[in-house]
């Protein structure tokens, strides 16, 4: 299998097309330093559908009628799913401490929504679930959680909704107490909260899927547009900005900045974090 991998092999030509289509279909892009990063993640599925080259493989999802449920399967190789429960607190501080109650007096009849649109495993959500409880919010309040991810095998975990330890590096032990049942070195999560959030499949270059998503007053995308290219980002947040209704707030990574994008939402500073703004 070794010896199979490495007789693959990616030209450089090839490298491009595949890297460029991959970029169109996902937004995730490889620069010509990650050549091996992408060979390392489709080399065993090029193997398993006993494909002589990249090529082919290229070919396959260019050209087949069925490489829509290819391209599924190549989130799941290429994707990360690396996160953990209350990362990046201070901007989930902000949403449920100063956002929501003020949100709660502008709009008492609407139904809140919350958008994370790149859940990974399902901890971000339900930490916002897990803290809007907290406060009591769910009583006094109608909002609803979304939570997507392109990752089908990272929404059945979210689905499943059971965790190792490594996902409560940041968690406080009273939290993970009252919320979580442990067996075996498995927790899962409490059933009221996990019903709170409603998990689903989707591609945010999907322009029309998106769309009832988008809808909401808060959007969480994080630590996803690091992997994007500089034009996938600029698309993918006109996609969200042109269904955010007025007076929203989307929230991305501590670590990723929108500003030079010169984009119609506004930067702004919540108690300890920061969101863009759609006046």
């Amino acid at each position: 299998m070794l010896f199979y991998r490495e007789s693959l092999g990616l030209p450089d030509s090839t490298f491009t097309l595949l890297r460029d289509l991959i970029h169109e279909k996902t937004g995730i892009y490889y620069n010509e330093n990650s050549k091996e990063i992408l060979i390392d993640k489709l080399s065993e599925r090029v193997i398993e559908l006993g494909l002589n080259s990249f090529l082919d493989y290229y070919y396959l999802l260019r050209y087949d009628d069925e490489n829509q449920n290819e391209i599924r399967i190549v989130f799941n190789l290429i994707t990360v799913n690396e996160t953990y429960f209350f990362r990046e607190l201070d901007q989930l501080k902000a949403l449920c401490e100063s956002i929501i109650p003020e949100q709660v007096k502008k709009y008492p009849s609407e139904k809140l929504k919350i958008w994370c649109a790149a859940c990974s495993t399902g901890e971000e959500p339900l930490s916002i679930a897990i803290l809007l409880n907290e406060a009591d919010w769910f009583n006094r309040a109608n909002i609803e959680i979304l939570a997507t991810d392109a990752s089908s095998i990272a929404i059945s975990h979210a689905v499943n909704g059971l965790y190792r330890e490594r996902s409560f590096r940041n968690c406080p032990e009273a939290i993970k107490e009252k919320y979580f049942i442990q067996t075996n070195g498995v927790y899962r999560i409490n059933p009221l909260i996990h019903s709170r959030v409603k998990f689903d499949t989707l591609n945010l270059l999907d322009s029309e899927g998106i769309k009832p998503y988008a809808a909401s007053r808060n959007i969480f995308c994080r630590n996803v547009f690091i992997y994007f290219s500089d034009d996938k980002i600029r698309e993918t947040v006109m996609n969200f900005y042109h269904s955010m209704p007025s007076d929203s707030f989307l929230f991305v990574g501590v670590s990723e900045s929108l500003l030079k994008y010169k984009l119609p939402l506004k930067f702004t500073e919540i108690d300890k974090s920061f969101a863009y703004y759609k006046p």
